[in-house]
């Protein structure tokens, strides 16, 4: 399908009412299809939604799960009965054949943050990357497909901070849907891609969910806005590692992890002042190179950066998943085994041993000497993160600004939601180490020592920190003036990860 054959949103008001009207929205599809047919769909299995709406195809929830998700044909009846038909059909959503229409696009329920229902819209076949894999659905590299939602586009819509902004830019935006997020704080939109279909699928799915247009531009990374700055930047750009660049939607086209080195080093050019820029990406872990270094070399000036490095995988772990995403493993024997040795080829030529993925936060701060956190988290969180990304830059000021000294003079209070447990043998008269484990956000989990563990557990914001060591000293018969001097570093810790927040004001 061209550009110019995609449908128009000229009657998008009228149809977003006509899905609506039939529960053709995420809860719908819940209560229609069952828990676990839903879940499929996310894994792009549709065979348990087909056997869930048999019986039921003539009712009009039925009618747009087969037409719009399962892209089977419905009798032109019943479409009529669950959409304006003839307008959907004069603006290219449906083709008529016979007395059946057919879909032309996937529309996709897609539940927002406050409970709101919004369509995302993409090629069919394409509403996730799927087990199948792209190539698995007769289409061929190169052709620029859009995809719809999958998980690394939720990731990135959760982690995304969320404060009013008057200006927002999704940097490839494939089918919209982070614009379609910024669009809910942000006066102004600005969405750009490579690919001028994925301009088109975005506009869709911003009038089909009721969103404002957005100012769409098309070109590579930062090219087609010139010199313009924004206050929130968001990229879920295409950060595979391959040789070559196939698929548009994913291949970056540059070599290693140039695209996502060019995308951060780029975007503090483009950030206002307090602005945030976040990135979800791939990085090569390189013989020799220790990759958090690498990834410091990465960090524009003037801007603070935390990132979190979620998952790595050795080269053939690498090389097989976007094998499959694309569809590979379904061909030629010979010709899947001679595209895996290109693949080889290509990261040994750069000496890669393996690949990193994670999230990559920017702010602009201008600091003389910025806040850079890297680190490695594979554990679970909980999302949305907004509000723990917006928190951690907080602590990284406010660290910044005081030094040990100011530290003691200080009062904190223990993070909701941190527990304390206890690791040793059965029956052991004293535990081998104290755990601190938060049970929100990041969820973090970290070892303190018996005077750590004393120090968080009376943190209630009325003492300063010093006045509580030298409480703790007193009954440890240590020297307080040596307990002062060694405790700050782990005060500093348990403030940085979040288990400590200092408290403002005078004390009571």
């Amino acid at each position: 399908m061209s550009t110019s054959s995609l449908p128009t949103p000229a009657h998008a008001a009228e149809l977003r009412s006509a899905l609506l009207a039939a529960g053709f929205t995420a809860d719908g599809l819940l209560d229609l299809l069952g828990a676990p047919a839903y879940a499929a769909l996310a894994r792009s299995e549709t065979v348990p939604a087909l056997r869930a709406t048999r019986g039921g195809g003539d009712s009009p929830l039925a009618s747009l799960v087969l037409l719009f998700l399962l892209q089977q044909p419905v009798p032109y009846v019943h479409a009529a009965a669950a959409l304006p038909v003839e307008a959907a059909l004069a603006d290219g959503w449906l083709r008529s054949e016979g007395d059946e229409v057919h879909a032309t696009v996937d529309v996709r329920p897609y539940g927002g943050p406050d409970g709101e229902d919004w369509f995302i819209v993409s090629d069919l076949g394409c509403a996730v990357g799927g087990a199948g894999g792209i190539g698995s659905r007769g289409r061929q590299p190169g052709t620029g497909v859009v995809l719809g939602v999958g998980g690394a586009s939720t990731t990135l819509a959760g982690i995304t901070v969320r404060t009013p902004v008057g200006s927002a830019l999704d940097l490839g935006t494939g089918s919209g849907i982070q614009a379609l997020h910024a669009a809910q704080h942000a006066t102004r939109v600005t969405a750009t891609d490579v690919n001028p279909r994925a301009l088109e699928f975005t506009r869709l799915t911003l009038a089909l969910s009721g969103a404002p247009e957005a100012e769409l531009l098309t070109g590579s990374l930062f090219e087609p806005v010139g010199e313009a700055t924004y206050d929130l930047i968001v990229s879920n750009p295409p950060f595979v590692i391959s040789p070559g660049a196939r698929l548009t939607y994913r291949d970056g086209g540059m070599g290693g992890d140039d695209l996502c080195r060019t995308l951060v080093q780029q975007a503090g050019a483009h950030l206002n002042p307090g602005g945030y820029a976040q990135f979800l990406g791939n990085w090569q872990h390189v013989d020799g190179e220790d990759w958090q270094d690498r990834l410091r070399s990465w960090v524009p000036r003037g801007c603070d950066a935390w990132i979190v490095q979620r998952d790595v995988q050795d080269v053939t772990q690498y090389a097989e998943l976007w094998l499959r995403d694309a569809g590979d493993h379904q061909s030629d024997p010979a010709e899947y085994a001679r595209r895996y040795e290109d693949w080889l080829d290509e990261f040994e030529a750069r000496k890669t041993k393996s690949v990193g993925f994670g999230w990559i936060t920017l702010r602009r701060s201008d600091a003389p000497e910025p806040s850079i956190v890297i680190e490695e988290w594979p554990h679970t969180v909980e999302q949305p993160l907004g509000d723990s990304v917006l928190a951690h830059f907080a602590r990284q000021d406010y660290l910044r600004e005081h030094d040990d000294a100011a530290l003691l003079e200080a009062r904190f209070t223990l993070a909701a939601e941190v527990v304390q447990e206890q690791v040793g043998a059965p029956g052991a008269e004293d535990p081998e180490h104290v755990v601190l484990r938060q049970h929100r956000g990041m969820r973090r989990a970290t070892k303190v020592d018996t005077v750590g563990a004393g120090f968080a557990g009376v943190c209630d914001g009325s003492l300063p920190a010093g006045r509580i060591l030298d409480a703790i000293a007193q009954l440890m018969q240590e020297d307080p003036v040596v307990l002062r001097d060694r405790t700050p570093e782990a005060i500093r810790m348990l403030v940085e990860q979040g288990f400590l927040e200092p408290v403002a004001g005078p004390a009571q």
